[in-house]
């Protein structure tokens, strides 16, 4: 069976969830859990507003859908984010075993599955999400442009 194709309306609600980082003062970046169709959890980074450097909108997502499902796998889930996961977050996406991966934007700087250190491609790496990169990429990339153009 063919993988489903990204859901452009998934990544817009990640995109809702950036924004709503953004006005908190957080570099806006969102995630959404979708597991059958449903969104299961979908929030924005919260490193600030936590005072928690690992508060990055995937772990904060994958936390929330992994006690709203009652385990810590998300064998069956789909992460859209906003912002090509960081080293530390593709790890947690692993170790939750997500299903897919979507996201936005590439990171050259910071981004660890297509740039960096590729965290996906390790040996060490024990689950490999199907990984859908430049969904709704010039949106995401211009947000975060925006935000940053704003506090130079």
């Amino acid at each position: 069976m063919p993988p489903v194709p990204p859901t452009q309306s998934f990544m817009q609600l990640a995109l809702d969830e950036a924004r709503a980082a953004a006005a908190r003062g957080e570099v806006p970046v969102g995630c959404v859990i979708v597991r059958h169709g449903e969104v299961v959890a979908r929030t924005g980074n919260r490193t600030l507003a936590d005072k928690d450097p690992t508060g990055h909108a995937e772990l904060v997502a994958i936390r929330a859908a992994a006690k709203a499902l009652g385990s810590e796998r998300l064998t069956d889930c789909d992460l859209y984010v906003t912002l090509e996961p960081c080293a530390m977050c593709a790890a947690a996406l692993s170790f939750a075993r997500v299903r897919r991966l979507y996201f936005g934007a590439g990171d050259p700087k910071g981004g660890a599955v297509e740039n960096g250190v590729r965290f996906f491609n390790s040996p060490s790496c024990h689950h490999r999400p199907e990984v859908y990169g430049g969904i709704g990429e010039s949106d995401c990339a211009a947000l975060l442009k925006e935000f940053f153009q704003a506090r130079r």
